[in-house]
């Protein structure tokens, strides 16, 4: 009875030790990958193949997966690097480097360390890039440095199995002494467009009342030219009138005279008048008035005494 419970147990002991065997080349053989990762297998320690996202089998104790590499598109910040422009600046330069795994196997044996080949990368590019510009240049010219490292850094990364997309200055630090001068500068060149703005804007007010004071005398001048034609218009119209009025009533000498001792007293009103000119024939027309009064005043006495001779 003894002998057959120790073979009882040996036989349990053995269904346990070959479930574990089983569970362990079952868990050994299956890998699930998941999305935007890849796996490197290797067999007997030689590249096997690439295991992509999903279920993948394996063959236990032989085939050997190494760590799995993120296929998505990284954003790497690298701490500030100091770089000599052309004129012997040093400035400090932050940048950023947007990249993405392509090839598994090369990421795996074609560098050690991606990541660290990537910024030492780009420190030196950056410094080949921004040592032959002047600080001027290398502030004002970030689209071109920026293009310049991805070239560099796409083109030798690439049997990385890398692919570089972008390549960012987030800054560009000069030194304080130089940020100073650059500050004051900045300064006089802000006041020197603010008086250029502010004489310009002068000179347009200038501009604009001269012409508005040279449009109103134009207009005035006008308006006095039409107001002297409507009134010369006006007293011709009216010299025609009186004149037309007096031949069509045929008038004598006496009415003649007696119109011009009307007009004279308008004459008189004018302060600069001091000199009057008596036409001649206002003489004999007054002369003919006065001998008009005088026969008259002899027709009547002689009516009125007949026989006084």
């Amino acid at each position: 009875m003894n002998d057959i419970t120790l073979g009882q147990v040996v036989l349990i002991v053995l269904l346990v030790l070959l479930a574990i065997f089983v569970v362990s080349v079952l868990f050994r053989s299956i890998r699930i990958v998941p999305q935007a990762t890849a796996g490197v297998v290797e067999r007997l320690g030689k590249y096997h193949k690439t295991l992509q996202p999903g279920l993948n089998l394996l063959v236990p104790f032989i085939d050997r997966m190494r760590p799995l590499l993120d296929m998505r598109e990284q954003v790497v910040s690298f701490p500030p690097q100091p770089v000599i422009t052309e004129d012997n600046l040093v400035v400090s330069i932050d940048t950023v480097v947007y990249f993405q795994v392509t090839d598994a196997r090369a990421a795996t044996y074609e560098i050690a360390n991606y990541l660290g080949a990537v910024e030492q990368l780009t420190t030196t590019t950056l410094r080949n890039v921004v040592g032959g510009l002047n600080l001027e240049e290398a502030l004002t010219s970030r689209d071109n440095i920026n293009a310049q490292l991805r070239v560099v850094l796409d083109e030798a990364t690439g049997k990385w199995g890398i692919r570089v997309g972008r390549v960012e200055l987030k800054a560009i630090d000069p030194p304080l002494s130089i940020q100073d001068s650059m500050e004051k500068q900045m300064r006089a060149e802000r006041d020197r467009r603010a008086q250029i703005l502010t004489a310009e804007g002068t000179k347009q007010a200038a501009i604009l009342e001269a012409e508005g004071s040279r449009q109103a005398a134009i207009l005035s001048a006008e308006g006095d030219a039409k107001a002297a034609v409507l009134r010369a218009e006006g007293e011709a119209q009216a010299i025609t009138t009186v004149f037309g009025a007096i031949h069509a009533g045929n008038p004598d000498a006496p009415l003649l005279a007696y119109q011009y001792l009307q007009t004279l007293p308008k004459i008189a009103e004018g302060e600069a008048s001091k000199l009057w000119i008596i036409p001649s024939e206002l003489t004999e027309s007054l002369k003919s008035i006065a001998a008009g009064f005088v026969g008259g005043g002899a027709g009547a006495a002689a009516t009125k005494d007949p026989g006084a001779r």
